[in-house]
């Protein structure tokens, strides 16, 4: 479903600034897989998000997705077969539009005819008010809202709609949850367990909360200077605690994960 083979990136190459934000790197998920994926800041976290994205090109190796090597695409031109979640409540939607366009803009990802050129049909409307109705949030009831109005927990909950309810091949969680208040992030949290099961998502979710990181998905990794240096999957994964992930930390390094959100997050 997704493959990263030998991805390299520098930047600024050939610089005093020279760092190398990924280095060898090597991923597989396969349909229907949830990795978490942890690390402390500037792990490369953020950069492989971006090269599966198609914001960044690797210098070095392919990214493939459902067998084709998208490595040289933009990221428009994967766009149908990627959803994508930002930390930024305010990144994931248009807030001058209505929750109906929005909505509307999502959903002509994956169709031919747009919506703005076909305007909003009866049926269409239908099911918009179907999948809103999903987030248990009220939203179904106020399509003509401006998005501008939401808060930021249920801009965030709309922009998770709206990055899967086409069903992508991809799902790109990047910090999604780290910018809400606690109850907020939770309902978010919860509401990503229900829509990745109940669709089978393949996904990738960037987190700085280790305990978050554990209780997602089926597989975990863990990225440092670049590298991913640690994986855990099946009933491996779920025997795991901060405090072993700490060590693991420590034991393949030589050194804490301190000073970082990954702890105090934890």
């Amino acid at each position: 479903m997704l493959q990263l083979s030998q991805i390299y990136k520098v930047f600024n190459e050939g610089t005093i600034d020279e760092k190398a934000a990924l280095e060898r790197v090597y991923l597989t998920l396969e349909p229907g897989d949830f990795v978490t994926v942890i690390g402390s800041n500037g792990a490369g976290k953020s950069t492989m998000m971006n090269l599966i994205a198609g914001n960044l090109t690797p210098d070095v190796g392919t990214v493939k997705i459902d067998g084709k090597d998208v490595t040289r695409q933009k990221e428009h031109e994967r766009s149908r077969l990627i959803g994508r979640v930002f930390q930024d409540p305010m990144a994931g939607t248009a807030p001058s539009m209505t929750i109906e366009e929005n909505m509307g803009m999502a959903y002509s990802r994956t169709h031919k005819r747009s919506f703005f050129s076909m305007g909003v049909t009866k049926k269409r409307k239908l099911l918009f008010r179907e999948q809103l109705a999903t987030l248990g949030l009220g939203l179904e009831d106020r399509l003509n809202a401006k998005v501008g109005f939401l808060s930021g927990g249920e801009r965030q909950a709309l922009s998770l709609l709206m990055a899967t309810f086409t069903n992508p091949s991809i799902l790109l969680l990047d910090e999604h949850t780290a910018a809400l208040d606690p109850s907020r992030a939770k309902l978010i949290t919860e509401k990503t367990k229900e829509i990745v099961a109940g669709t089978e998502l393949t996904t990738l979710m960037v987190t700085h909360n280790m305990q978050q990181a554990l209780d997602l998905g089926n597989r975990l990794i863990m990225m440092d200077k670049g590298q991913i240096i640690f994986e855990a999957s099946g009933d491996q994964k779920k025997e795991l605690t901060v405090e072993r992930l700490l060590h693991e930390f420590q034991k393949i390094r030589g050194d804490h994960l301190a000073n970082d959100r990954a702890v105090l997050s934890s």
